[in-house]
């Protein structure tokens, strides 16, 4: 008998707001060891996904922007030295104030929990994505990674080490 979604799919999901900021949506994907989450709001409506990537490129845009504007008459200053570099807590600072609905990722990837397996992987492929939201009548009841996958695939070769 075929898997289905609901057989291989983490319950228990981590999900985050819309107004949180990104250092503590970093924070949180450390702390609980995961690379993404669902993005829902406070009546629970599923409005996208942030992940490690879109952390990353928010942080490159913010690093990017940093020092753009000349901030002291010294950096205006022809033949002036450029000894003033933006210190980390200004970076930080930069940071609190971008949050999730600024970088998340609105297309969301839903299957049904009655989905097979097979299913789940194409639609991962094929959206070029590392998990899926499992949605049962428009409510969220579980998240499937590409790792989840792997483990399937790793227990039907006779694997005996789960996959984190």
């Amino acid at each position: 008998m075929a898997q289905l979604a609901r057989d291989v799919m983490q319950e228990d999901v981590v999900t985050v707001s819309p107004d949180l900021p990104l250092l503590e949506v970093h924070e949180l994907f450390v702390s609980d060891e995961i690379h993404g989450a669902p993005v829902v709001s406070e009546d629970g409506k599923i409005l996208g996904v942030i992940s490690s990537a879109d952390l990353l490129r928010a942080v490159a845009d913010v690093h990017a922007s940093a020092g753009v504007e000349a901030n002291y008459l010294r950096d205006l200053v022809e033949f002036s030295s450029p000894d003033w570099i933006p210190q980390p807590e200004d970076f930080q600072d930069r940071l609190r104030q971008v949050f999730v609905r600024d970088v998340m990722t609105t297309s969301v990837v839903e299957v049904a929990p009655d989905a097979p397996v097979s299913e789940v992987a194409r639609a991962l492929c094929e959206n070029r994505v590392h998990r899926v939201l499992v949605v049962d009548a428009g409510r969220l009841v579980g998240i499937i990674s590409t790792f989840d996958l792997v483990n399937v695939l790793r227990k039907a070769k006779g694997g005996s080490r789960r996959a984190h």
